[in-house]
């Protein structure tokens, strides 16, 4: 298992539980930015820059991504492309997607861009992270990282 986190949108709180289970579980972690994010010094906690673009972080994450692996992200699309190479996707507010769950959430990010082109005025986006997202993310991802420690 390798774990990939989307960093460019990654918050702080959340990338400081990864940073502590990754020092904990000595699993490795890449963090994929378009610019240069401070990671521990700890050898299996990485950090790569890649170029300023749309999109160029979520490519290099599923150019790199293997069957098995964890990728942290908000981004749906991208969590779709991996869950389809057989990897997991854990969000930052603790959801774990599924490969039937995310069917349904590409639907309705899609619904909502095309309300948007359409001049239709939507809400500002997703609320900050609470004290329960937080705990929520910590949670799944112990699961996920126990669950893996336990078969290996």
């Amino acid at each position: 298992m390798h774990i990939w986190v989307d960093a460019d949108a990654c918050p702080v709180v959340i990338k400081d539980i990864l940073f502590k289970a990754a020092k904990r579980t000595k699993i490795p972690m890449t963090l994929v930015a378009n610019r240069f994010i401070q990671t521990p010094s700890v050898d299996n906690i990485k950090m790569l820059k890649v170029p300023a673009g749309f999109d160029v972080a979520d490519n290099e994450i599923v150019k790199r991504v293997e069957k098995d692996d964890l990728v942290i992200t908000g981004d749906i699309p991208l969590a779709a492309e991996v869950i389809e190479k057989g990897a997991q996707a854990l969000n930052p507010r603790g959801e774990l997607y599924s490969a039937s769950s995310i069917k349904s959430k590409l639907n309705m990010r899609d619904f909502m861009d095309t309300m948007r082109s359409s001049g239709v005025q939507m809400g500002g986006g997703p609320p900050p992270l609470n004290q329960t997202d937080r705990q929520n993310f910590a949670n799944h991802l112990d699961r996920i990282l126990t669950q893996y420690l336990s078969q290996n």
